[in-house]
């Protein structure tokens, strides 16, 4: 009787189009823009402390890692001010601090006062804002479109952003060529707009302990918070990794993503030399060959939701990887010549799995973490898996330097590869699809 419930509700709850979804829409629209200025700054910015300030290649490395080293410090605490306070309002203020920090660069260029302390600090500051921003949206989106729908709302937001990742880069070096610092203007604005589309939204958020305009709750609550009134707040920073930690799938999923993310580091690290020196390929066509990956990915982001109908929601994961990246192998395979097509279709092939692994998972984290603690998983699951990138890029580094390009980069794509067997091992072998809500196993929810 269960499945047959199940089989006719389907259909019911896929007439529900995102396409119609006035307020996802918005919130697509608004994050798609921001997306792709979001990518011209990745460009720009190291270009305005190579061109304009004339940094070092060590000042430029310090400035890569002021951007991510928000993420290894404060992703655990972030996760608990998400859980505290309504997303929405905490992603508006995020947009607009970053819509500042990142206009203050080309305000500065035009008074002739940016210095090289600037970028750092907005490159800082600004990661402080991505990481409570990225936490908060990954915890927001399943108040926004329900459930049901979180495997193609999720495909749709990872298929513009990896179209970001495509025309972003180019279009912030013509925009650098013109403009030069000025370019980061066209960041801030996209900020501007994606704090325009946040406002527009009418959807309540329900903040756990409150109503959904914010007012104080009477009313019971479905999945009520189970930790003490007075509970230690390492207590309550550490729930989301206690809960992850303790769940059978969940601490799968942050081990394989985290093996994936650090293979991959090592990979990317030496890719630049790997094209450049070893298949000969001129500095103008290692940008098109590096697009490919983009646009496996847009392609992944838009086939996820049929794939995960056709194959299963659950069972994707687990496929994604060990079949679909299977194809990266194809690119140590690569020569100068015909063979160098190998390298284009392997990356592309690659960044299909990666996106379309990434996608099921966050919909399988969306589906079975208890609302009150969106936040905070999703912030433990980050601090893990983004932890090992540093790593992977200086792994690769020595590798390159004592084993070889070609070799190291095997290593990292076997790797990567091989990162698929702690999901295979794992629950979701025996599942097709996403659980209910009310099917999610309990004992990770006492663990919070």
């Amino acid at each position: 009787m269960l499945k047959a419930r199940r089989s006719r509700s389907a259909p019911a709850q896929r007439t529900t189009v995102l396409w119609r979804h006035r307020d996802f829409m918005l919130l697509w629209t608004g994050q798609s823009i921001s997306e792709v200025g979001s990518a011209i700054t990745v460009v720009v910015l190291p270009l305005t402390a190579v061109v304009v300030l004339k940094a070092s290649t060590f000042e430029v490395g310090l400035l890569s890692a002021a951007a991510t080293v928000p993420f290894l410090l404060i992703a655990l605490p972030a996760g608990l001010v998400v859980d505290r306070l309504a997303k929405r309002w905490l992603m508006l203020g995020c947009d607009v601090a970053r819509m500042v920090l990142i206009g203050s660069v080309p305000v500065a260029a035009v008074l002739g006062v940016l210095t090289l302390g600037q970028l750092y600090a907005v490159a800082l500051l600004t990661g402080v804002g991505t990481v409570f921003f990225d936490v908060a949206y990954q915890s927001y989106v399943p108040s926004l479109v329900g459930r049901a729908q979180l495997l193609d709302a999720n495909g749709k937001l990872a298929s513009t952003q990896s179209f970001a990742q495509v025309a972003g880069p180019g279009l912030g070096g013509a925009l650098f060529g013109l403009l030069r610092a000025g370019a980061m203007t066209a960041d801030a604005l996209s900020y501007a707009v994606s704090t325009g589309s946040l406002l527009l939204i009418r959807t309540s958020e329900r903040v756990p302990g409150r109503g959904p305009a914010g007012e104080p709750d009477a009313s019971p609550v479905s999945e009520p918070p189970v930790r003490p009134a007075r509970a230690a707040l390492r207590t309550e920073l550490l729930a989301g990794a206690v809960f992850v930690v303790r769940h059978p799938v969940l601490r799968k999923i942050a081990a394989c993503t985290a093996t994936a993310n650090l293979f991959v580091a090592m990979a990317v690290a030496i890719e630049i030399i790997f094209l450049v020196r070893v298949l000969h390929v001129p500095p103008a066509g290692t940008g098109l060959l590096l697009a490919a990956g983009g646009v496996g990915g847009v392609a992944g982001g838009l086939a996820s939701g049929h794939l995960g109908r056709w194959i299963g929601s659950a069972r994707i994961i687990p496929v994604s990887l060990l079949v679909f990246g299977a194809t990266g192998l194809l690119m140590p395979l690569a020569e100068p010549g015909w063979r160098l097509a190998l390298f284009p279709v392997g990356f592309a092939g690659a960044s299909f799995a990666g996106v379309t692994y990434n996608i099921a998972q966050l919909s399988y984290r969306q589906t079975v973490c208890p609302p009150e603690l969106y936040g905070r998983v999703n912030a433990a699951i980050r601090w893990v898996v983004w932890g090992t990138l540093p790593l992977g890029g200086l792994l690769g580094g020595v590798l390159g330097t004592v084993a070889g390009v070609r070799a190291t980069i095997w290593i990292g794509c076997a790797g990567a590869w091989a990162a698929g067997w702690w999901v295979f091992f794992s629950p979701l072998r025996s599942m097709r699809d996403l659980p209910a809500p009310t099917e999610a196993p309990s004992d990770g929810h006492r663990a919070a």
